[in-house]
């Protein structure tokens, strides 16, 4: 038998005369098959190792869903792909985010937490049949609405990360063995990619409000001052101090103290009003937020929302009554021109904080930069 060129790939061993003349013998012991299989095992290593380099260059876990979604829906054509997430690990609240056709959808989905299934997924890492799960797992019921054919952990070293729901192929009846790893592995893909931010992210937050640290607020201050400076642009940053937390720590202990300090953190996260809006923990019982783009008329309105937000809260407390909250809030509007450096900014706002509190306290006081 000649020598046959195995360089030449795929087409030119199935051209060899030698090939051709023994075809039959050849399909009868599987040898195609065979080769079919090794194509079909080699186009899904080329897919997995193109969707990792995709998912590692994202810096978002919203960018690295997206991602994800796409290599999915493309591999498997499924009727829907649904995420869930917790943004933060020490936090129960999840993101859901649904897409079909590679578009986002409308989900009237009621779930609060993924806790339930953590306990399951520690012990089995796989993809799992849907209709199986819901005899293993109760909780899993809540997503009968949707009926997915498989759910897919994203586990990491500080548990599960997410849940990925995937419905049935539009064009195939069930997904097999082949798939289902493939499915796996690129969920250990998406899950290293998520530790990878969330370690990064643990630099840049407290821990107990989520919020970015003083830290990277001073960074982004230095940076925003300059880039207002260049662009003619008036910027804002105001400093709030939660009302007599001193006291309510002594009187109810640290438990109560950071309940409080999450309560106010939350609320600034919804009183923000655009992405680049930035809340931070300034220390203790201060926090500070810039307001890029922003004159004081904007901030006055931004820390008025704040205070009428933390004063319509209320801390349940160990004795059965409620803690009322208020804070204290300082404003500051660096104008285009006027050239003060970060200390003096940050001390204008503070000169502000100080007149709200010996005001009377529950106040917004205010500094036009001048």
């Amino acid at each position: 038998m000649d020598k046959i060129d195995y360089a030449e790939g795929e087409k030119g061993f199935l051209s060899n005369p030698n090939i051709v003349e023994n075809y039959r013998f050849l399909q009868e012991i599987g040898v195609f098959k065979y080769v079919d299989t090794l194509n079909r095992e080699i186009r899904n290593y080329k897919s997995l190792f193109s969707g990792a380099l995709d998912i590692f260059n994202r810096t978002t876990i919203g960018e690295i869903m997206d991602v994800t979604v796409w290599r999915i829906s493309d591999h498997f054509l499924p009727a829907f792909v649904v995420f869930l997430w917790k943004p933060l690990v020490n936090k129960e609240d999840i993101v859901i985010k649904g897409y079909k056709n590679y578009k986002l959808i409308d989900l009237n989905l009621k779930i609060n937490s993924i806790a339930a299934f953590e306990p399951f997924f520690l012990k089995h890492h796989k993809p799992i049949n849907y209709d199986l799960l819901t005899t293993k797992l109760e909780a899993a019921k809540v997503f009968e609405t949707l009926d997915p054919e498989l759910i897919s952990p994203i586990l990491g070293p500080s548990g599960l990360y997410g849940l990925v729901l995937v419905g049935r192929k539009v064009l195939e009846d069930e997904y097999n063995e082949a798939e289902l790893v493939y499915l796996q592995e690129l969920m250990s893909f998406v899950s290293q990619a998520i530790q990878n931010l969330l370690h990064y992210d643990r630099t840049l937050r407290d821990i107990k409000t989520g919020l970015f640290n003083n830290g990277f607020f001073m960074t982004r201050l230095n940076e925003e001052i300059a880039r207002s400076r260049r662009g003619n642009s008036s910027s804002s940053i105001i400093i709030i101090d939660v009302d007599k937390f001193k006291g309510y720590n002594d009187t109810y202990g640290h438990q109560l103290g950071d309940l409080m300090l999450q309560t106010v953190a939350k609320i600034f996260s919804h009183s923000l009003r655009r992405p680049y809006d930035l809340a931070s923990r300034w220390g203790g019982d201060e926090f500070a937020i810039l307001l890029p783009n922003t004159d004081l008329n904007g901030a006055l309105d931004v820390a008025e929302v704040i205070r009428a937000g933390v004063e319509s809260s209320a801390i349940p407390c160990p004795d059965g009554t409620s803690a009322k909250i208020t804070v204290s809030i300082g404003v500051n509007t660096q104008l285009p021109m006027q050239g003060d450096s970060v200390d003096d900014f940050i001390s204008k706002a503070d000169k502000s904080l100080y007149s709200a509190k010996s005001t009377g306290r529950n106040m917004v006081g205010r500094h036009n930069g001048a």
